[in-house]
């Protein structure tokens, strides 16, 4: 039972990034309507960002530690606004009435570019940041077993869940939250009522471009090093996550997410690691055509 605990803390923490993840991608393609390929690349862009501004912050600027990282934050922060700016203004809204396949072209396009600048940027090489608070902290142990989280996982948990309730609440409670799903249920129809659908679009993308930039910063203090191909891992894995789920609401996809970071950690601690992505895989692939069938149905009725 303690391995079985230990597996279950490991998958709060990833299921607290894969949440975000999530939230963050709704919060877009619930008004975009169409798959987002970029969006995992600027998760990983803004890790990565984060890692390379820290480092040159203490290797070039002679900056504390405390200082390189809190440099590498704003800059991940202001890269990541900066890169929705673009991506709101020059990609999405100028294709968004087109054949969804020029969105996904596109934003491949803009995953290789990200992952690209990222190598570049660091010289093919990977940079690693010094483990920080990773003491140990016993939740349950027994004579020859201790089920641990480090305390670098609890804050990062501590973080999505105060990120994601405050954004659920002002979601629910802001003008924002009910303009947002005028737009997604019915663009023209929210224009009518008077709703400014171009910046409510446009705000979403912001607010997701943050919600990656804070996944991907907690996931670097974490692992201490993103690599140029983990956007694109992540990146299909919340695209297939909120497909099954849906669009409708970003909590609900977060939690569903979370689930998913869950079932991920379990198999990690009781089959081949080697078949963990294959079968997860298999599995959402399954779940995405039989709900697809039933919404086709429902849709029919």
């Amino acid at each position: 039972m303690l391995y079985f605990f230990q597996q279950v803390l490991n998958g709060l923490h990833s299921g607290a990034l894969y949440a975000l993840l999530a939230f963050g991608y709704v919060l877009t393609n619930g008004i975009l309507h169409r798959t987002n390929l970029a969006y995992g690349a600027l998760f990983a862009f803004c890790g990565q960002t984060m890692i390379l501004t820290a480092a040159f912050g203490y290797q070039a600027l002679w900056l504390t530690l405390l200082a390189s990282v809190a440099l590498g934050i704003v800059a991940a922060f202001l890269y990541a606004a900066l890169i929705s700016h673009v991506l709101s203004r020059s990609i999405f809204e100028p294709l968004a009435d087109r054949s969804p396949n020029a969105i996904v072209v596109t934003t491949l396009g803009i995953l290789l570019v990200l992952s690209e600048a990222s190598r570049i940027a660091a010289n093919t090489h990977d940079l690693w940041l010094p483990p920080m608070l990773a003491q140990t902290i016993v939740f349950a142990q027994s004579a020859s077993f201790k089920a641990t989280l480090t305390l670098i996982q609890l804050l990062d948990c501590a973080a999505v869940l105060a990120a994601i309730a405050l954004a659920a609440w002002g979601f629910t409670h802001s003008s924002f939250g009910r303009s947002w799903r005028a737009v997604s249920d019915d663009p023209k129809a929210a224009a009518m009522c008077g709703v400014d659908v171009r910046a409510v679009f446009r705000r979403a993308v912001l607010f997701g471009g943050l919600c990656a930039a804070l996944t991907g910063v907690l996931a670097g203090f974490y692992y201490g090093n993103i690599s140029f191909g983990t956007g694109l891992v992540y990146g299909l894995k919340i695209l297939f996550v909120t497909a099954v789920g849906g669009y409708l609401s970003p909590l609900r996809a977060a939690l569903g997410a979370a689930a998913f970071g869950m079932a991920e950690s379990l198999w990690a601690g009781y089959f081949p690691l080697e078949w963990r992505d294959a079968w997860i895989y298999l599995f959402l692939v399954a779940m995405l055509v039989l709900i697809g069938a039933g919404r086709d149905q429902q849709k029919i009725a």
